[in-house]
């Protein structure tokens, strides 16, 4: 009785390429993570360029730095081991910086000089999520757009109005590439494997990660989160998140969605528990919070761009809502 073929095991080994260490590979991404970083955001950006090497050859390899060379604590709690610190880098071909919440509160002026000798040596300085703040003020995003976490364009816009916000997931054909975090780093990092490597690689990896692409400059589809809404309180919300800056009386917000404020409020208390001045009032006040996480800006800035003129009120209602002063919210984001 014959022997049953053997079929070849369709899929690339795990192991095969291993991991280069930096030098071994034809690229190599250095990676500085900031204190709370985004574990998504890291392992976004890391593992389209595992996957590209499981398919292709020794392609990528990649460091991990902070800023003394000590072990990094991410946003979920844990312990990321390190390569070296970020001084240690003299050049980079590719210096991506991975922060989240409270980016700034422990980066010093040494750690933006390392940026800027950087992009002097003709090396690119990028960052995720909330990462383009550290490189505003390292004075390297002056001269063009930056794509960021959403949550964090209002502060952004507030302390630096002269660099252009972009809409898009991410940016990587820059000097500085920057993007939202998350699955953003997935599409920028198939965008490099793209044009150095060819559409069918990066398509391979895409199916490997079970990622649906978004091209650079694209934004991922919105997802229907208010459809399951009645439609005037999907439209009120809508008006609402368009004048959080300039807050609108809400019998002008009625008006504007047709609806008498006594049936309006029904709906939201049917659909979302509180009545439409709740909700705007907490929209505004996570605004708020946002912005002074986030940015410099102080207090009064904070309060005047969420629509909020009498100082006392915002302070009344912000400790109401998150049980702490702004003053208090402040301080830790400036760390």
């Amino acid at each position: 009785m014959p022997e049953p073929t053997i079929q070849p095991w369709p899929y690339p080994r795990p192991d095969l390429p291993p991991v280069p260490a930096p030098g071994e590979a034809e690229h190599t991404v250095d990676v500085w993570l900031v204190p709370k970083f985004s574990m998504l955001t890291l392992f976004c950006l890391l593992e389209p360029l595992r996957v590209a090497n499981r398919f292709g050859r020794e392609l990528f390899a990649w460091r991990l730095l902070s800023s003394s060379g000590e072990p990094v604590v991410a946003s979920n709690g844990v312990r990321i081991e390190v390569d070296d610190r970020l001084s240690s880098l003299e050049c980079s071909e590719l210096l991506m910086v991975v922060s989240s919440y409270e980016a700034e509160a422990r980066v010093t002026a040494g750690d933006r000089a390392v940026l800027r000798q950087i992009t002097a040596f003709g090396g690119r300085v990028g960052g995720l999520d909330t990462a383009p703040f550290i490189l505003a003020r390292a004075g390297l995003l002056d001269q063009q757009p930056v794509a960021l976490h959403w949550e964090s364009v209002p502060a952004f816009r507030e302390e630096f109005a002269h660099i252009e916000v972009s809409q898009a997931d991410f940016i990587f054909d820059q000097p500085c590439p920057t993007g939202s975090g998350g699955a953003a780093g997935i599409d920028m990092m198939l965008q490099w494997i793209e044009q150095d490597y060819g559409p069918a690689l990066a398509e391979a990896v895409s199916r490997q990660l079970v990622h649906q692409r978004v091209a650079e400059g694209e934004l991922h589809k919105p997802r229907e989160r208010l459809a399951h809404l009645p439609r005037a309180v999907a439209s009120a919300l809508a008006i609402m998140e368009a004048h959080l800056g300039q807050a609108l009386p809400i019998p002008e917000i009625c008006r504007l969605v047709g609806q008498s404020q006594r049936q309006l409020t029904r709906q939201f208390q049917a659909q979302l528990n509180e009545t439409p001045k709740q909700c705007y009032l907490g929209m505004r006040l996570d605004q708020a919070r946002r912005i002074l996480t986030d940015s410099r800006c102080q207090v009064t800035e904070a309060a005047l761009a969420t629509g909020f003129t009498h100082l006392a009120h915002f302070s009344r209602a912000y400790q109401a809502r998150f049980g702490e002063r702004p003053s208090a919210t402040a301080e830790r984001g400036l760390g």
